[in-house]
């Protein structure tokens, strides 16, 4: 299926200057029938903000930090030094996960999330690299993940190496939603995501 600026200017309306790097992703990972790209849009859709960011928010309050990594910061003290500070953010809640090395490393910031799904972490990174370029570029270069065609790309890969072709061929929303959040954090708004797909994608 081939998908028009047209189409995706009244899907979102900053999608339609990802056309050509949405086809090519599209077709290299086999999002080849309306629900598996109808699904794959609204996935992305959502995690970029209606394909207005290609890369993660962590300009946190110390209210928002409690309320969103209540692990990493049990309290209103615990958070009150990392407010407002993105990078110290990222490197406190990202050490130690998905390869990536302790706060002091810098790895959660440099490996925060980034592409139209929010590639995060050095093991993805890695692995996601490897997939795209056949080396590590992106442990070097993780920037290269707010290109429209990188982001579009690893947005392809990551749905392929979660085997989301099949759940979207069953329907399963719930079920990709959980592959790439861990969660159902923003179901309702994936759904109206979802929605707005079938009818604009013929």
């Amino acid at each position: 299926m081939i998908l028009t600026a047209h189409s995706l200017h009244r899907f979102a309306g900053c999608a339609e200057g990802f056309t050509d790097a949405l086809n090519h992703a599209a077709a290299h990972w086999q999002i080849d029938t309306r629900d598996r790209l109808c699904h794959w849009l609204a996935q992305l859709a959502h995690e970029s903000g209606g394909f207005s960011r290609l890369e993660e928010n962590l300009n946190y309050s110390a209210d928002g930090l409690v309320k969103t990594f209540r692990k990493y910061f049990p309290s209103l003290a615990d958070a009150a030094p990392y407010a407002r500070q993105p990078e110290k953010i990222a490197n406190r809640v990202y050490a130690n996960r998905n390869g990536n090395g302790d706060e002091a490393s810098g790895d959660g910031w440099k490996f925060r999330g980034r592409g139209l799904i929010q590639i995060t972490g050095r093991r993805n990174y890695q692995r996601c690299s490897r997939a795209l370029f056949a080396n590590d570029s992106l442990l070097t270069k993780p920037e290269l993940l707010l290109e429209h065609e990188h982001a579009a790309q690893s947005a392809g890969w990551y749905w392929s190496a979660n085997n989301l072709n099949k759940l979207a061929d069953a329907d399963d929303i719930e079920g990709i939603t959980r592959a790439i959040n861990g969660g159902l954090t923003g179901i309702g708004d994936r759904m109206e995501w979802l929605a707005r797909a079938r009818e604009v994608i013929a």
